[in-house]
């Protein structure tokens, strides 16, 4: 028998090394990139399954592999629970990522070279909305639409934009933008240019789940979402909607236009995350995650910081960093030495270079998973404020890295 039967400590030392070190990095640090979650024991458990050696291309019951039986049965679970959550007809489950969703709804609805409308990146727009870098910046026309001097979505200004540039698709949704989205009013401009209304509800699919935003649904011909962030489950893409003729185009632009086989075992977790999702206890995970990031907003004010848009409806916010004397990687840097992991981010006609950025962005998800309430996220806005009026001060400064550790050890990761 070739089978290593020896533990990964026993085989690759390093590599467990390292393992352990991103676990004690993870218990010891205040995670509030927007971004990130915590999986459950049970996700973890699915995605570190035997699945892992199962090659099924193709989708359910219609594989290019024999002995996808029982693979079949998971993926034909996932779909169903996650049109149940989102109150959809059809879902994909298998794009890798977030970005890969997207790429593979860009390829069944746009041709290279045709308009698409999203949002600009310093206004919280995401690199698969047309940033120059991205795919989908070189290969179709992006054109932007940006907000208002209060931070809010200008939705006559973006009728005005599509009136001019006639896009073929228009993308609705965002990576750092923290009020309410109305959808109803993007498939109002999108039929009135005849564009596809392409909805990206990454950053808000948890609490769209449960109702506390509204649904894209009817409104959007397309929604994609990652699974990692509010929705709390492992590291990957779905793409889901009401229509027939664009579920067939999307599931030959997933496989085979853009992926091979799929990943079988993180497909078993996204499906333990849906079966999460449709539990009574996430409704309430969720309003917390609301209740949270209300208090933080409220506390950082209170110290006299802004925040775009003054405020937030959703899971984040952006703090703008610049007036203290700092810029968001002088920050980000800062704060991440002290055991509090957040990330810099572009403000709205940001004057820094996108690596520099004049803000920070800040979400509660990660933090009310481990246990943290009111009470907790307004000291965390509190540490945050003294780290940076104490930056130049060792001793004050490991005064708050003890704080920070204490309160950190009332909330223990379960793994």
């Amino acid at each position: 028998m070739f089978m290593n039967k020896k533990s990964l400590k026993q085989v690759d030392k390093q590599i467990a090394k390292e393992i352990t070190n991103e676990t004690n990095r993870q218990q010891n640090n205040i995670e509030l990139i927007a971004s990130e979650n915590y999986v459950s024991l049970a996700v973890l458990e699915a995605q570190g399954s035997v699945l892992t050696n199962k090659y099924a291309e193709g989708y359910p019951h219609k594989r290019y592999y024999g002995g996808c039986e029982f693979v079949d049965n998971i993926e034909s679970l996932a779909i169903s629970r996650l049109c149940k959550i989102f109150k959809c007809k059809y879902a994909n489950v298998q794009p890798h990522s977030g970005s890969s969703a997207n790429l593979a709804v860009y390829k069944a609805l746009v041709n290279p070279g045709d308009t698409v409308l999203g949002m600009s990146l310093d206004a919280g727009g995401h690199l698969s909305h047309g940033f120059r870098s991205s795919f989908s910046g070189k290969e179709y026309h992006a054109v932007f639409y940006g907000t208002d001097k209060n931070g809010y979505l200008d939705y006559n200004e973006i009728r005005k934009i599509a009136k001019q540039t006639k896009p073929k698709m228009i993308i609705a949704g965002a990576s750092a933008y923290s009020r309410t989205i109305n959808f109803k009013k993007f498939r109002e401009i999108a039929d009135e240019v005849g564009a596809y209304l392409f909805v990206d509800m990454a950053h808000i699919a948890g609490l769209i789940a449960v109702g506390l935003h509204p649904s894209p649904f009817p409104y959007a011909d397309v929604v994609s979402s990652t699974t990692h962030k509010t929705l709390r489950g492992p590291r990957g893409g779905i793409i889901l909607t009401n229509r027939e003729d664009i579920i067939k185009k999307i599931n030959s632009s997933v496989f085979p236009g853009s992926q091979g086989g799929p990943l079988m075992h993180i497909i078993a977790a996204k499906a333990v995350c849906f079966y999460e999702a449709l539990q009574p206890e996430f409704k309430i995970y969720q309003k917390q995650i609301l209740k949270n990031i209300q208090t933080m907003v409220k506390e950082f004010k209170r110290l006299g910081y802004q925040i775009v848009s003054g405020g937030s409806d959703n899971h984040l916010f952006t703090l703008i960093i610049t007036p203290i004397g700092l810029n968001g990687l002088e920050a980000e840097t800062l704060l991440h030495q002290h055991g509090i992991t957040l990330n810099k981010n572009a403000v709205p006609h940001d004057p820094l270079p996108l690596f520099k950025a004049s803000g920070l962005r800040i979400g509660s998800a990660a933090m009310t998973t481990r246990g943290f309430k009111e009470k907790e996220f307004k000291l965390t806005a509190q540490y945050i404020d003294y780290i940076f009026k104490n930056r130049n001060n060792k001793n004050k400064l490991k005064m708050i890295d003890k704080k920070i550790q204490t309160l950190l050890k009332k909330f223990p990761l379960p793994y």
